[in-house]
């Protein structure tokens, strides 16, 4: 059984609290930690936004989304009567200079600790910094936490890190990435480093190349207004999979502690080679769904959800060096995307073949070993192993898995990942966010394949919904002999 450690008493201060996130998955995360008895007695959340709603209206807002997400069996009437009585709110509209005193009147007299979480755009991050401050309410114990996308490019993410130091402290600032929560993310980190048997073979020496997929198959729907200003490179690129990248690829740190494991992060991603003009038409490939099936059901395409033609892409694939002496040699490749064939993620270490092979060719092939490291849905790692078919008659091989899937071995919930961040938070433990030089260095890689694209202006090449994105992106790992992992549940 999981041990639950109750954390200090704090106030959260949601900025955009009648918000997608706010609603869909930081309430009900927070009700979650409230039901296994981690949130103290005397905690307060707090939803800022410029709607007027009475803390009654609020909390009935926040109990409507909780029945819809929250599955049955995890909804309580009474402990969400419970979870209610720490929920108040309060209309501000963060543009303005007005209206902050309300917001000190709650919060201003409290030694609790206090974290204020932006769930807002990003160029609203500074501002509300300067309010607060202004305001009187950043204290020693308080902490702010920054949604993604921290900017659009280089420039506006020195800026707004810029505008959030000149009023929080590099320490009390939280940039989150919710794929680092995920159990099986740092089920990663103990695979490497609790296991003598990996961390031996996890080099360029018996490693053949990485995959990471993040597939969705979703399309952008009410977020087409904002993912057109950004794209699956922006979106996703930029944060989820080079984070994922840096815990496949960096080397072990000294102490499992937030600066140690986040300056091996940081290495990854000053080793990446830089992508010149010509190798990002040969290595990245651009996309965007057209019309098609996804979830048994007829999909439009993207044009079609955000009604004007655009050459924002719903797709991206591209092939990365780590230019190091564990992966020299050693290609990385990367996809995400929306209206995919199946929504998963995960990670596939693929190994090298056996140097020679001592069985007769009529016993069958003999496929290299595969890790796959399943982030959603279904999390768990699977090793890909070669075994004797049972029965007589002479040998026969065939490759079977070792399958660990964490729901049917530990026969617990699985936490989702705000859960575990939100409270790292008020722990003040930073291990699992991205420090500012991360997110700065992973701009100072994509910057130029960005630049690269807007140059050429070309139209991304289109894939239909429901299938594992273009043509292309096949090509692009299979004419260095190899081929999407493709795992169907």
């Amino acid at each position: 059984m999981a041990q639950i450690i109750p954390v200090a008493p704090f106030d959260y201060i949601v900025f955009g609290g009648t918000g997608d996130l706010a609603l869909r998955k930081l309430l009900p995360a927070l009700y979650q930690r409230d039901r296994d008895g981690q949130i103290p007695d005397g905690a307060r959340i707090i939803g800022v936004s410029r709607s007027k709603l009475s803390n009654e209206e609020y909390a009935q807002k926040a109990g409507e989304w909780a029945k819809k997400l929250i599955p049955a069996a995890e909804f309580d009437a009474k402990t969400w009567a419970r979870f209610a009585e720490r929920l108040s709110y309060v209309g501000l509209d963060v543009t303005s200079s007005e209206g902050w005193e309300e917001l000190a009147a709650v919060v201003e007299g409290s030694t609790r600790i206090r974290v204020f979480y932006l769930a807002t755009a990003p160029d609203l991050f500074g501002p509300i910094c300067r309010s607060l401050e202004k305001a009187g309410l950043v204290s020693e114990d308080s902490r702010v936490v920054l949604e993604k996308p921290i900017g659009k490019d280089l420039a506006s993410a020195k800026r707004i890190n810029q505008e959030v130091g000149a009023v929080f402290n590099e320490t009390q600032v939280y940039r989150i990435d919710h794929y680092l929560g995920k159990e099986t993310v740092q089920n990663l980190l103990a695979l490497r480093f609790a296991n003598s048997l990996f961390e031996p073979l996890w080099n360029s020496s018996w490693i053949d190349h990485v995959q990471i997929t993040v597939a969705e198959t979703v399309g952008v729907e009410g977020r087409a207004g904002y993912y057109d200003t950004s794209g699956a490179l922006r979106d996703m690129v930029q944060n989820h999979l080079l984070q994922l990248l840096c815990l496949v690829a960096m080397e072990p740190p000294v102490h499992f502690d937030k600066d140690a494991v986040r300056d091996e992060k940081l290495k990854v991603l000053r080793a990446l080679k830089p992508m010149e003009p010509e190798a990002v038409l040969s290595q990245t490939v651009r996309g965007q769904y057209k019309g098609g099936a996804a979830n048994g059901a007829a999909v439009p395409g993207y044009i079609e959800e955000l009604g004007r033609d655009s050459l924002t892409e719903s797709f991206v694939a591209m092939k990365l060096e780590v230019e190091n002496w564990r992966w020299a040699g050693v290609p990385f490749y990367l996809r995400t995307g929306k209206r995919m064939h199946q929504k998963t993620s995960e990670i596939v270490i693929q190994f090298r073949p056996v140097p020679h092979s001592i069985f007769p060719k009529d016993s069958g092939m003999v496929e290299a070993n595969r890790l796959v490291v399943r982030l959603q849905p279904n999390e768990g790692i699977r090793m890909h192993l070669m075994i004797k078919d049972p029965g007589p008659g002479g040998l026969r091989l065939r490759p079977a898995p070792l399958d660990l899937t964490f729901a049917e071995a530990f026969k617990v919930r699985s936490p989702d990942a705000y859960e575990r961040l939100l409270l790292d938070v008020v722990r003040g433990n930073a291990t699992l966010f991205m420090r500012r030089d991360e997110v700065e260095a992973a701009w100072t890689w994509v910057e130029p394949i960005l630049e690269a694209w807007q140059r050429r202006s070309e139209h991304p090449k289109p894939y239909t919904a429901g299938t594992w994105g273009p043509a292309a992106s096949i090509a692009l790992i299979e004419r260095d002999g190899r081929t999407w992992h493709e795992e169907v549940d």
